[in-house]
């Protein structure tokens, strides 16, 4: 063996000399049983594969640094925000949603934008999308969703008759069915787009005062799209091309920043607020709640293996720090369960303790055990809480301050009730603000996938989300109307009925 060369050895340490043959019984025998070297290396393989995400399968991400610029103070106490100049480590996984891990990123969907950020007390997941705003609002809705997104269960093939129907039945969806229709559901890359944490959270100062939140990540490197047709030409030549893109510039010293802002809401202006401010299918406009600079994310360093780190990589909206909250967002609500449950069913009831997942600062609790469990396992100190040995102590200066809602008794509440149901003024809104060619480019690629719905029920779904177009604009359902090549009349007879 040459000097200073690595040996060759087992998962479990052992050197071995042979790697490229397997024992036999003579030079074409069977091969004996007792070469584990053989057993070892496929079993691995047959397991190299974990679950792939049920969304958001398919994943870029890179570690960096968020820089405070500006002292928020007065709505925190959270450490990371203690002063201007303070540098937090952060990683980040930007992704599509509804596609399989081997899709390709450049097609129409919105875009996952999740931060982790590595403070001093705890790990902080600020989990969103490229869109301020979902296609549902209740989490009851969201499986349902998903399934439209995904495969029929008899083509096995995206079905766009199962995605307008279910859009049709809903128009909550409206909003964000009219983002990822225009350029900006295909955007160049990741670097070019906008980030949203899209929920509301809370921020709490060190006088116990609750301010709601959202967060905004705004792209320094300037908002920059495909067309429908180049993103289609980009499918076939580079489907890894957001991959590239991301891995390329960052390798060249070319690292993608963000500026990250907030708005805040009082509770005061919560209660008499025009629209729920709970409501993820709704924005606050920046004229009410301006947009305050806080600081700047920046992308640095590539991962040096991307299973370890990205395809492992696990966020979770319940993971917030002192400082920071939750709300009454019932999506939001629904996500403190469900992301976890996912990571642990993917990755293992230890997930957290993988590295890009790990706080890099003191982690003190009582789980002990399960798969995978890589940290010593708490050694031979007490695994029950209370006791008399060890020095953890629950801290009273972390609580929270109660909530104060006056939302009423618990029932089942129609999630579309009077006060509840104006899913028609901010895309109506949306649209009037885009420019003509925005506004073209959003006609074409609406009448580009709604004349794929077929089958039976087709001029029924056309004609029931026809009805949503003409609500937000008249201007838009006729445009639509005519692209789709409908009588007219009949058109306008069946947004009456339906009005």
């Amino acid at each position: 063996m040459e000097l200073n060369k690595k040996k060759l050895t087992t998962a479990s340490g052992i050197p071995y000399a042979e790697n490229e043959n397997s024992m036999t019984v003579g030079p074409r025998g069977p091969i004996l049983l007792q070469d584990f070297i053989l057993h070892e290396k496929m079993a691995h393989f047959n397991r190299e594969r974990i679950p792939e995400r049920v969304v958001h399968a398919k994943g870029s991400g890179a570690y960096g640094t968020f820089t405070v610029m500006r002292d928020i103070r007065k709505y925190t106490r959270a450490k990371l925000f203690e002063r201007v100049g303070k540098q937090t480590k952060v990683f980040v996984r930007f992704s599509t949603v509804g596609g399989e891990k081997g899709s390709a990123d450049t097609e129409r969907d919105p875009r996952g934008f999740a931060v982790k950020f590595y403070t001093e007390e705890g790990n902080w997941d600020l989990v969103g999308n490229n869109t301020p705003v979902f296609f549902v609002k209740d989490p009851k809705k969201f499986s349902d969703f998903i399934h439209t997104q995904k495969r029929d269960p008899y083509t096995n093939c995206k079905s766009a008759t199962m995605m307008w129907d279910f859009w049709s039945l809903n128009p909550e969806s409206l909003h964000q069915v009219m983002i990822v229709m225009s350029d900006r559901g295909t955007p160049y890359g990741y670097r070019h787009m906008h980030g949203f944490g899209s929920h509301t959270f809370s921020m709490i100062n060190d006088k116990n005062e609750r301010v709601w939140v959202k967060f905004h990540f705004k792209t320094r490197q300037g908002i920059k799209n495909f067309t429908d047709a180049e993103a289609g030409e980009m499918r076939g030549k580079n489907p890894d091309f957001a991959q590239h893109d991301l891995l390329t510039n960052i390798d060249a010293g070319n690292f993608p920043s963000w500026d990250m802002k907030i708005q805040v809401m009082t509770g005061e202006e919560a209660k008499t607020y025009r629209w729920n401010p709970f409501d993820l299918t709704k924005v606050w406009p920046h004229s009410d709640f301006p947009l305050i600079d806080v600081g700047i994310l920046e992308l640095n360093k590539n991962p040096d293996n991307y299973f370890a780190h990205v395809e492992q990589s696990a966020f979770a909206p319940a993971h917030v720090v002192d400082g920071i909250g939750y709300s009454p967002d019932k999506m939001l609500q629904g996500r403190l369960l469900s992301y976890p449950d996912a990571h642990r069913h993917r990755l293992g009831g230890n997930y957290e303790q993988i590295p890009v997942n790990r706080c890099p600062f003191a982690v003190n609790n009582y789980e002990r055990d399960g798969f995978m469990r890589v940290d010593g396992n708490g050694g031979s100190a007490p695994n029950y809480f209370p006791n008399s040995f060890d020095d953890i102590a629950a801290d009273a200066a972390y609580k929270e301050p109660a909530w104060d809602l006056g939302t009423g008794v618990a029932d089942w509440y129609d999630r579309n009730a009077e006060g509840e149901n104006d899913h028609y003024t901010q895309p109506g809104n949306l649209y009037r603000l885009m420019d003509d060619q925005a506004k073209r480019d959003l006609i074409d690629n609406i009448v580009n996938s709604m004349s794929g719905i077929e089958g039976p029920k087709k001029d029924l779904i056309i004609n029931r989300q026809l009805c949503h177009w003409f609500r937000a604009d008249i201007g838009l359902g006729m445009a639509i109307a005519k692209g789709l090549q409908l009588d007219m009349d009949a058109a306008m007879s069946s947004m009456a009925a339906h009005m």
